[in-house]
């Protein structure tokens, strides 16, 4: 196989000529199964990615025994590891091994932009909880409240630049991948910041014209590259070994998985168990978040319950059953079941994507766990 000189663009994300509810796939294997071989890839990967992040994070050097030093490392250093410690399961590096293993690569080779993409989940959340005002991250206090807001801006910052730092350091990697992984990294944040920049911008704006189609851009651009297209990309770059035809695949079915992953993260804030969400139960409704499911409400609602849904979302509202109501009047607009639908659509095409592709054969099935696994959180 040949190294690709330069990456696929990404595939566009599936948007239906009209608003209709896609007919469901049929199940051949229980939900709760057809996830189980990614969730094991994402246990068995864990250790080895939580090993790595700890060794290679950067800190202040032991030879500086001064009184500087040590004020950076409580300043700076160590609040920014242990917020990277706390971290979820490890989803988007765990992607990158498992798109280095679909080439037939080393996961090994992949460790360092692996890492560095979970530097920047790290930053964006830092930056995310200061922007929200949010109290608690992964069940502890944000960092904003234990360091300052400029303290918290700090060390989001610093997470920033270890994600070019870890790539440009690395000694596996050529000078060559190591272009093409930064290229790679900096299309992944400019993607994320376009679709933050929508998603606050409707909102700051009071706007409520948002198609169907817009939504699907910010989403795509907010979530599906980072979540999913690029980590599987980038890991597979590592390897020197990915065809560019492997590398449109890995795209084309991070895009739609990724896709698939926001929808069903919307529905879970909705309907979802209220224990597991905590705090964030419904959260998106008190934000007034143009969510898919309320993007369709509000082009297949009558005059009054339209307005009376645009009522709730600009409220702010905490009360749970003025949030019940909101979710009872998308439910009447059929938005529910139409976004769930769409999931399982895009999780259908991501799977086909595959079909056929030049990939390592464990690998392929792994991938098309983790399309089910990332829609079956619902149940």
């Amino acid at each position: 196989m040949t190294t690709s000189s330069s990456t696929p663009e990404p595939a566009t994300p599936h948007t239906p000529a009209t608003a209709h509810v896609p007919e469901p796939t049929p199940a051949s294997t229980p939900a709760s199964d057809k996830g189980s071989a990614f969730a094991h890839y994402l246990a068995d990967t864990r250790m080895h990615i939580d090993a790595y992040l700890q060794t290679s994070a950067p800190r202040v050097s032991s030879a500086q025994q001064t009184s500087p030093a040590n004020d950076l490392d409580s300043f700076l250093y160590a609040p920014l590891q242990a917020f990277t410690a706390q971290g979820g399961k490890r989803t988007r590096p765990a992607l990158c091994l498992l798109g280095a293993l679909a080439v037939g690569g080393n996961e090994k080779d992949a460790l360092s932009v692996a890492a560095a993409i979970e530097d920047f989940q790290s930053a964006a959340l830092i930056h995310d909880d200061i922007a929200d005002q949010s109290q608690l991250r992964r069940g502890k206090p944000c960092v904003h409240l234990t360091q300052g807001i400029g303290g918290a801006i700090n060390i989001g910052d610093l997470a920033l630049v270890n994600v070019t730092a870890r790539i440009v350091r690395s000694t596996q990697l050529s000078d060559s991948i190591k272009v093409q992984l930064i290229d790679l990294l900096c299309q992944m944040q400019e993607h994320t910041l376009e679709g933050q920049a929508l998603d606050l911008g409707w909102t700051h704006d009071d706007r409520w014209d948002i198609a169907e189609a817009d939504y699907l851009y910010m989403a795509a651009h907010k979530t599906a590259y980072y979540s999913a297209a690029i980590p599987l990309v980038a890991g597979a770059l590592c390897t020197s070994k990915a065809t560019h035809a492997q590398l449109h695949t890995l795209n084309t079915f991070g895009m739609k998985a990724g896709l698939a992953f926001q929808l069903q993260d919307d529905l879970l804030n909705l309907i979802g168990n209220a224990a597991d969400q905590g705090k964030d139960w419904r959260s998106d409704i008190t934000e007034g978040k143009r969510t898919l499911c309320v993007v369709h409400a509000l082009s297949q609602l009558g005059e009054k319950p339209r307005a009376k849904l645009i009522a709730l979302l600009c409220s702010k509202t905490t009360d749970q059953t003025q949030l019940a109501h909101a979710v009872e009047l998308m439910e009447q607009a059929g938005s529910i079941a139409y976004v769930q639908s769409y999931a399982r659509t895009l999780v259908a095409e991501a799977k086909a994507a595959l079909d056929g592709a030049q990939l390592a054969t464990d690998a392929q099935q792994i991938l098309y766990s983790m399309a089910d696994y990332f829609i079956e959180r619902l149940g």
